[in-house]
């Protein structure tokens, strides 16, 4: 790939043609109007116009940490969800369009959650689940937990980002909740198995490594969250959960093994078995 020029002054269509040649078209777009501030449209109509050397030093920083492999949600510090718009950093993963399942999947049941719905999010991350239900559900009284200090600082930014009161707690899974139950719980934990080629490939070597992984077969933290769900569910209580591709029979064999009903898995856009859930008897 050919260097960036970084001396001469660029102008924003010179900028972009020497980005795209780097990173690809769209990447350098995006990132050019992230540093000058300016829409898709007006990068064309005012392409002559010359970057400040601030933002052209900037921009020429971000489009190598691109070429690098770091992925762009990182890079602007936001990511689209649900068509909402999340803040992120190094210390959440990126929302993925395949867990707006876990959100269709939740919204699917409302009708039939009590007034008031006690919600659970479990390994919150960026609060994309617990944010975007919050958002959703306004009665319902929406909780989030994370191990991660960092991970929670991300999610309340985006709670008062968009406005919606959520009650955050710090720490493994159940543990900081004593004995409150839910109506409904719904989790997206790590459930890539360790030694996973994936886990080396695009852009996740940038993404936190507990947030992917449970450093064994992947189903160690699905184990968990399904065992002890019965002490945090009221009767009829419902859990959703998204697992590895490959993860739907094992999931249901879980469920079913603790004593859940109505177990059944739902598709993404790919049609691959992506969210399983439950009814508790």
């Amino acid at each position: 790939m050919p260097p960036l020029p970084s001396l001469s002054p660029l102008n924003l269509e010179t900028a972009l043609r020497a980005a795209s040649a780097r990173i690809g078209r769209l990447d350098a777009r995006l990132l050019l109007e992230f540093v000058s501030g300016k829409t898709h449209a007006a990068l064309i109509t005012q392409a002559g116009e010359f970057l400040a050397p601030e933002q052209q030093a900037r921009f020429l920083a971000l489009v190598e940490r691109r070429a690098a492999g770091e992925p762009l949600a990182y890079l602007t510090g936001e990511a689209g969800f649900y068509g909402l718009a999340f803040t992120v950093t190094p210390a959440v993963l990126i929302p993925r369009p395949e867990t707006e399942l876990l959100v269709e999947s939740a919204l699917a049941i409302s009708d039939a959650l009590p007034p008031s719905a006690e919600i659970l999010d479990l390994g919150t991350g960026s609060g994309i689940l617990a944010v975007t239900l919050a958002k959703c559900l306004p009665d319902a009284r929406v909780t989030a937990v994370d191990a991660s200090a960092g991970a929670i600082e991300v999610a309340r930014r985006n709670s008062e980002r968009h406005g919606v009161n959520v009650r955050f707690h710090q720490g493994h899974w159940y543990a900081p909740l004593d004995a409150a139950r839910f109506d409904l719980i719904v989790s997206n934990p790590p459930y890539v198995a360790a030694g996973d080629p994936h886990l080396e490939r695009g852009g996740l070597p940038f993404e936190p490594r507990s947030a992917l992984t449970d450093g064994g077969d992947g189903l160690a933290c699905l184990r968990e969250i399904i065992a002890g769900a019965p002490r945090h569910l009221h009767p009829g209580g419902m859990l959703f959960l998204e697992h590895g591709y490959d993860q739907a029979e094992a999931v249901r064999a879980l469920l079913l093994q603790e004593g859940f009903r109505e177990v059944r898995s739902q598709r993404d856009l790919n049609a691959i078995e992506r969210v399983s859930g439950a009814c508790w008897k």
